[in-house]
Formats: structure tokens, sequence, C-alpha cells
């Protein structure tokens, strides 16, 4: 039996009760502390969730010996400061998605000495549910002949235009926030047919009101290694499409939702007209990743969503927006 996860939340974000939270009590792991900038907000986490301590600082969090794995669902803007602080602090990491602002801050983290090994591991947590590792296999096994289409779509309806996906000071966006997923799915399905993907195109659209260096969504035409279509599609305006849809010669493989799996697991495959409804579990992807997480801690096991990839991943999502005529986000690391 190896000890459980001693895990610090730095801010009282709503994401943390799924991503972290609920796993950590379903898995058996100690939830040790949270901190907000706010002292009172931390307690009234703390106490909601069942949180042993709360600090009214991250720096505090930091400081605190019990905490081992740094759970980091700040904005984005703020991701790669404090995955950094964390690993000089000596703690491992648990970032959320995008891993940092721009490519040169996760390229900062990553050069940050690391004598000890701690893992640094950017949450994209869909790619631990055995639904997808699945529709991985059966696309690598030519299940549907040979891949001829790939189209993802990451959409929901951000109405609140004061959102933190809405800012440019925090590196909001359509990609930032959603695209960084669709990207991802496609690098994952070229690299099981061999290759890498390649960017062709990118456009995006402003919303009205909105600081127009920020997009509210963004279409991505890109290609797979065999020469295969890709189309990406990330938007704050909806409507809600979570989707990854897989053509080939002779069928294809459609996952309706791979980002919420409690609700729909289902990985349709149809291979010569005859269609085939699967089901992996409707087990949480946090739960499945916080699982790969542990793994890595106490057992130094490999997993495909360490720094390599979070760099390669932030380095897409700048060709993007190069792509479309867009600024890169701003870093405020030096």
């Amino acid at each position: 039996m190896t000890p459980p996860l001693r895990i610090g939340i730095l801010g009282a974000a709503r994401i943390a009760g799924r991503a972290v939270v609920d796993p950590a009590k379903a898995l058996g792991h100690e939830l040790v502390a949270v901190a907000a900038r706010d002292l009172g907000r931390a307690q009234a986490y703390a106490a909601e969730h069942g949180i042993a301590k709360a600090y009214g600082s991250y720096e505090e969090l930091l400081a605190d010996p019990d905490v081992e794995l740094v759970y980091n669902p700040s904005p984005n803007s703020e991701h790669a400061r404090w995955n950094l602080a964390a690993l000089r602090a000596g703690k491992h990491v648990l970032s959320e998605k995008p891993f940092a602002s721009n490519t040169a801050e996760a390229e900062l983290v990553a050069a940050e000495p690391n004598p000890n090994g701690l893992v640094v591991f950017e949450g994209f947590h869909y790619r631990y549910h055995p639904t997808y590792l699945r529709l991985l296999e059966l696309v690598g096994s030519g299940a549907i002949g040979e891949v001829t289409r790939l189209d993802v779509h990451m959409k929901f309806n951000c109405d609140d235009l004061s959102d933190i996906r809405w800012s440019w000071p925090l590196s909001g966006g359509s990609l930032m926030d959603l695209g960084c997923y669709h990207l991802h799915v496609a690098r994952d399905i070229a690299g099981v047919l061999g290759g890498e993907l390649r960017l062709v195109s990118a456009v995006a659209t402003a919303h009205e009101g909105i600081d127009p260096r920020v997009d509210a969504t963004a279409a991505i035409e890109a290609v797979l290694p065999n020469g295969a279509t890709v189309l990406l599609e990330s938007s704050l305006e909806g409507p809600d499409d979570t989707s990854i849809l897989v053509t080939g010669t002779s069928g294809m493989i459609r996952q309706p939702n791979f980002i919420n799996l409690t609700e729909d697991d289902r990985l349709i495959i149809t291979v010569d007209g005859v269609e085939t409804v699967e089901h992996h579990g409707t087990v949480s992807t946090y739960t499945h990743q916080l699982r790969v997480v542990d793994a890595a801690i106490r057992e130094g096991a490999a997993f495909p969503t360490g720094l390599e990839n979070a760099i390669t991943n932030m380095a897409t999502i700048d060709e993007c927006y190069r792509l479309a005529g867009l600024p890169l986000r701003e870093s405020t690391l030096s």
C-alpha cells in the first residue's frame, strides 16, 4: 500500500471540485490545503470540501511541508508563474491547461532545474479515459481502414462576457481555453499514425465589445502524416459540442463527448455499414487522470502529458495564432 497523495490547491476555483477534490476523495488521497488571495474565501472553500487547511496566499501553501502535490487551476496567464513557483518549492505539479501563456513560458518552466525528479503533469484529463484510449487503439490498428479525415469540435456558449476566458490580460480566447484540447487530440491521432500534425491555416473571429485580440471562435485546417484532412473548431459562442469524428476508407469512429464521460461514454464505431456502440465506463476522466498522477509520483510511471508534450502543444497554439493573424499571448515572466 502506497501512502495517499497530499494535495494542495492554488485557488478556490470551481473546476477544482471536479478536477481534484472529488477524484481525491474517490481514490483515498488527502486534501491538505487550499489557498486563495482572500482568506475568507479559502476558509469557506475548505469547509465546503473538507479540506484540512486554508491559506490567504499561494506562497503560504507552497511553504507548507505537508503539501507534496500542487494543483494549479489559476487563470491561464498565471499557470506558468505558479507551476514554476511550485517546482521551486519542491512540489509535484498538476497544472490546468493550457500549460502557459505561450511557448517561451512553457520552455522557461521546463528549463527549471529539477534534480529530485518532481512530476510536472499537464491536466489533459480526457487523455486517460478508457474510451479515448480505445479510440486511439482502433485508429492505430486500421479498424476503419486508412484515415481520410479528422474532425474535432470544442465549443460551448460562454455568454458571461466578464468571464476570464474573454480576457486578454488573463490569456483568454477560444484557442487557449478550448483549442488546446482539439489540437492535443489531433496530435495524438497523428502520433498513432506514425508522425506529426502539420498546420495549414487558421481563421479566427472576434466577439462584439471584446478585445479583438481575443478569439471568440477559431477554425484550424491541418494535415495528418498520411495526408488526411483535419478540421478543428473551437468556440466560446456555442453551440455546445465536444466531439471527435475519425473517418476512414471503411468506416468511422465517433466519440460524441470526449470531455464529460460521466454523462456520455459512448464510442460509436461503424465499419462496412455496421454500427457498434461501445461503453468503457462513466468514471470521471479526472479520476482516471489522478490515478496516473499517483503512479507517476509514487512509482515513476511514464505518462504522455509531461513537459515535452506541453511545450509542443503551446508551440502549436502559438502557430495557430500566427496563421490567424493574431498576436501571441504576452508573458509576464522573465
